[in-house]
């Protein structure tokens, strides 16, 4: 079997030859830039800067010598611009404050205050940051630049709509050449197209934008989540209907190069709870959901990927309903996540894009044999009948031991043969 061929047999929950393989597909399944080059060096490769494909996290390209080793089945495409708003081209060389030279934009600027490393819109340095990496960190946290609003204020939702736009040619031409590309590989192709991620923390606060206006302080949002429900699904429906809008320029020129679709990364989960109640995530976010995942799935075969960390096991149902296949994370140590439940309640409505490895405990904190011990023991659970794409429980961070995630590819390497 192909990537390809893999993946689409475990997404119809049947069994393929092997267990399916992804890291690097997703911004939500990706690998540090420090282990990548950590990894490379193992496996004796040429010495190179690794490339970022993601800077808020500081994700690094896995290439296709590591995609060869590892057998990986999947590759992502991302839009043309990266969080910042930086266009993805005319790579340079940056050296970060671990050590570490890495590929950034040419106009990725950086700028040093007191340890601390700013990154601006764009890479317009006479606009306010709009993230920070802290000293002795590995990856940005966002600045709010917007004061939270009066709960009695009057807003304007385009303020929080700027960001959302419909495609103009270039940028389908974009989208064309480049699953083209990614469909030549073999692999299944996991296309985040943006602009369906309905609430998505880690995006509010406009990080690409110049001047973001509207409701962007992260505390503002949540609540407003509460005291503002009908303005925030009214975003949501414009949004959706922007979104969809350009699911329908994309499917026309390349459509056929699709097999996954990343729609939405909004956390729903705590470690113990959740955000909100199914009721309010029927109410605030389903109708959205609906209409992009039933325009996909009315009109392409496409398969649709929710991201939520934590304790998600009170709104699978609601995901389920509002029409996507799959589910990731799939956060092990989440109160309620019980590997073999999660299989036996969910498996046949749902596929385990991830659940491989926990990354809090086991694979930071664990030893090697307690890395593969797991693996083995999650991949008998999960891999069963199908319905389920090995990778680990989010992104491989920078700190983890380098023995440990050798461990880990070296067992998944094995089960796979």
């Amino acid at each position: 079997m192909t990537g390809k061929e893999r993946i689409q047999t475990v997404l119809s929950h049947k069994t393929a030859d092997r267990i399916a393989l992804d890291f690097g597909a997703s911004p939500v399944t990706g690998i540090h830039v420090k282990i990548i080059d950590e990894m490379r060096r193992h496996y004796g490769l040429e010495a190179k800067p690794v490339k970022v494909i993601e800077p808020f996290q500081m994700l690094g390209e896995v290439d296709d010598e590591l995609a060869a080793i590892w057998k990986i089945d999947a590759i992502g495409v991302s839009g043309q611009s990266d969080m910042f708003g930086h266009r993805q081209e005319n790579f340079v060389e940056k050296r970060m404050p671990w050590g570490q030279v890495v590929l950034l934009p040419a106009s990725f600027i950086l700028k040093e205050d007191k340890g601390n490393l700013y990154v601006f819109p764009q890479g317009d340095s006479s606009c306010a940051p709009t993230a920070m990496m802290p000293a002795s960190g590995f990856f940005f946290d966002a600045i709010e630049r917007t004061p939270a609003t009066d709960m009695d204020a009057e807003l304007n939702i385009e303020d929080n709509m700027e960001e959302f736009a419909v495609m103009d040619d270039q940028a389908v031409d974009y989208w064309k050449n480049a699953l083209s590309k990614a469909r030549a590989t073999g692999r299944a192709v996991v296309a985040n197209m943006g602009g369906t991620g309905l609430g998505d923390i880690a995006l509010v606060p406009g990080l690409n934008l110049k001047n973001p206006k509207g409701i962007r302080a992260i505390a503002d949002w949540y609540m407003s989540t509460v005291t503002r429900t009908d303005f925030i699904r009214e975003i949501f429906d414009r949004q959706a209907d922007i979104a969809v809008q350009n699911l329908e320029k994309v499917n026309r020129v390349a459509g056929d190069c699709i097999d996954v679709a990343y729609v939405c990364g909004t956390d729903f989960g705590t470690q113990n709870s959740q955000f909100c109640s199914a009721e309010s995530l029927q109410y605030l976010y389903a109708p959205a959901y609906k209409k992009i995942n039933d325009w996909i799935h009315q009109h392409t075969q496409w398969k649709t990927f929710k991201h939520s960390c934590g304790a998600m096991v009170p709104l699978l149902d609601s995901l389920i309903d509002a029409g996507f296949d799959i589910i990731n994370p799939v956060q092990i140590n989440a109160t309620g996540m019980d590997p073999q439940f999660l299989k036996s309640t969910f498996g046949d409505r749902l596929t385990f894009w991830g659940g491989g490895v926990d990354t809090q405990k086991v694979l930071q904190l664990g030893t090697p044999e307690a890395v593969s011990t797991q693996v083995r023991q999650l991949c008998d659970i999960f891999g069963a009948n199908g319905g389920f794409v090995f990778t680990s429980i989010h992104n491989i961070q920078a700190n983890v031991p380098i023995q440990n995630v050798i461990a880990l590819m070296d067992t998944i390497g094995e089960i796979r043969g």
